[in-house]
């Protein structure tokens, strides 16, 4: 079973019924007033609109086993490769969390467990070329995906929508421990 929340003010502290089943109208009389719950929901519901359809397509052109933890920990891991306890920082998760996230990256043919040119006593994590394909995939698919969006409502709402949410995030809000702090790591 699938855990959905509506939009149509069903089942949802303070919401009231909404005509049109909670779509909202696009170009035509004013913008109906919207419940201050909508937005972070939207916002996430769009968020995760996107990082199924990159899994769907990520699992079609063969990196069926990744998941949406595993591009975070990429990120982290970056191109230069990193030490667990720096990938564990930059995450927001403990060291043991990190090392198990990495054995899986391991075991999955992302990453790699080296020895650290610069200290003897330390190892560092590499993104294996499958770490690397996986990325530049991701890349390319969340390109069409914004691509699609831009088809859909037009480039200029697109770009406008992209530049108002800089505009109101915080400086730095772009952070790769979603996953910790959304799983109360933090």
């Amino acid at each position: 079973m699938v855990n959905q929340v509506s939009l149509s003010g069903k089942g949802v502290p303070g919401g009231g019924a909404r005509a049109g089943g909670g779509q909202e109208r696009r170009g035509s009389g004013p913008p109906r007033p919207r419940a201050g719950y909508e937005l972070p929901l939207l916002l996430f519901a769009g968020f995760r609109t996107l990082i199924d359809e990159l899994h769907t397509e990520l699992a079609r052109q063969g990196h069926p086993d990744v998941r949406p933890a595993h591009g975070f920990a990429l990120q982290a891991i970056g191109p230069e490769g990193s030490a667990a306890s720096d990938i564990a920082r930059r995450l927001g998760i403990s060291k043991q969390a990190a090392g198990k996230t990495v054995d899986r990256l391991v075991a999955l043919g992302y990453a790699e467990r080296a020895e650290d040119p610069a200290d003897a006593r330390r190892k560092l994590v590499r993104l294996t070329a499958r770490g690397f394909d996986m990325l530049a995939r991701s890349a390319a698919i969340f390109e069409r995906l914004r691509a699609e969006w831009a088809a859909e409502l037009g480039e200029e709402r697109v770009s406008a929508m992209e530049d108002d949410l800089g505009a109101v995030v915080s400086p730095g809000a772009f952070r790769l421990d979603a996953a910790g702090w959304i799983g109360g790591a933090m």
